[in-house]
């Protein structure tokens, strides 16, 4: 109500203020029903039509919980502190404050040329390119993904001093530098379980990516928004966003797995859809990787080389209801160099759940009990939201039990472990 106030009161009609921030009246109308907020990339256009700054404008949007005294204060969960006085909440805000600059410098692409540009005095668009590559290796290693998110956010800062400050030369690779690095912002979020922050993240990702004409960092910006599509359970909705980066992927480096990595994600999504068919295609095509000559990826924001495909081979029998299949395809991943105890706790973590879930389904409770053990103390060495939210799945499936007090308590600890 106080966004229509204010729309109003600067003399604009909804399809008018509309207009100018290049969205449908229909838009307008959500924001202001408060079913929707308006996204980053739009925010710095209406903060200048409604005469406020961002901050101005973001607690008009964002205003605060009212507090009901009459009723029972709800006490927050304790959130884990970054640094001294620097909440999660507060990297939060902190994170979404330089999507909105960041985002709305690359979005003016090359063309802006004087608006967005290399960093002089702070640095290159080689040197943000490194830092970038080192920070995914970090990453790819921690074993708590959250170490990670103070250096990111310094490099997120530099960056976005970077993109106002400087000569135009060299634009279209700090905008690639910028789709690169906010597709790992936006892994740290999706990893927090902060799906509308990744969102945000991988869109503004690809925008910067499509600046650049870099067409496999866009794909694979794509493909991560599409797993934020499913683990909100809008299947169809990521098998469009596939579709797109497909077409976008076949652009990109015909030497690179990007497309085979799209197809592999494409086989997900199908098989949540329970499209057996389409599913067993995609996969079919994503192993085609192994045919590729020489590095298929760089390490960073693209590192699919088809040796999850076994594993993943699995899991989308799991979801298809295919057990003798898919148990054989996880059994065999599981023994695999690659998943050795301690390698990754990701993927081990994921492929230990599949396996619990096989095991749920036929009621076996032995077999669901000591594979989703096993995950549940990965999940809580690694801090991983990821395996968190596949154990999730597992507790879904288990409520199907009766009274197994081994199968009541591993579902309980598992509904501890989404609580904190």
């Amino acid at each position: 109500m106080r966004l229509s106030e204010r729309r109003k009161a600067m003399g604009y009609s909804q399809e008018k203020f509309a207009h100018a921030l290049g969205v449908d009246r229909t838009t307008v109308g959500r924001w202001e029903r408060g079913e929707t907020t308006p996204e980053c990339v739009h925010r710095p256009k209406m903060a200048e039509l409604l005469r406020l700054d961002i901050t101005e404008l973001g607690r008009m949007l964002d205003p605060p919980p009212a507090v009901h005294h009459h009723a029972q204060p709800v006490q927050p969960l304790p959130r884990p502190v970054h640094g001294p006085g620097e909440s999660d909440e507060m990297i939060r805000r902190k994170f979404l404050r330089l999507l909105t600059v960041t985002g709305a410098l690359t979005a003016l692409g090359p063309e802006a040329a004087d608006d967005i540009a290399e960093a002089v005095e702070r640095g290159s668009a080689d040197d943000y390119r490194r830092m970038n590559d080192h920070l995914w290796q970090v990453y790819q290693l921690a074993r708590s993904k959250r170490s990670v998110h103070g250096v990111v956010q310094d490099q997120l800062d530099a960056l976005a001093d970077a993109l106002k400050t400087g000569s135009s030369s060299r634009a279209a690779a700090m905008c690639e530098a910028a789709g690169d690095l906010f597709q790992l912002s936006g892994e740290l979020a999706f990893d927090s379980n902060r799906y509308a922050d990744a969102a945000a993240a991988y869109s503004v990702a690809a925008s910067a990516s499509d600046s650049a004409h870099a067409f496999d960092l866009w794909a694979c910006a794509l493909v991560r928004h599409a797993y934020v599509d499913m683990s909100e359970r809008q299947f169809t909705e990521a098998t469009e966003t596939l579709d797109v980066a497909r077409t976008i992927a076949t652009r990109g480096d015909p030497a690179l797995s990007t497309r085979y990595w799209v197809a592999s994600v494409q086989a997900e999504a199908h098989a949540n859809l329970g499209d057996l068919n389409v599913c067993q295609r995609a996969l079919d095509e994503a192993q085609k990787v192994t045919d590729l000559p020489g590095p298929v990826h760089n390490g960073g924001w693209l590192r699919f080389d088809g040796s999850r495909l076994p594993e993943e081979r699995g899991a989308r029998f799991v979801q298809l209801g295919r057990l003798d299949l898919a148990e054989k395809a996880l059994k065999s991943a599981l023994d695999s160099t690659a998943l050795a105890k301690g390698t990754s706790y990701r993927r081990r973590g994921s492929v230990l759940v599949d396996l619990a879930l096989i095991g749920a389904k036929r009621h076996d409770a032995e077999q669901a009990v000591t594979h989703g053990r096993e995950a549940l103390h990965l999940a809580r060495q690694s801090g991983s939201g990821y395996v968190a939210r596949r154990l999730q799945t597992l507790r879904d499936d288990l409520r199907s039990y009766g009274h197994d007090h081994r199968v009541a308590e591993l579902a309980a600890d598992i509904g501890s472990l989404h609580a904190t």
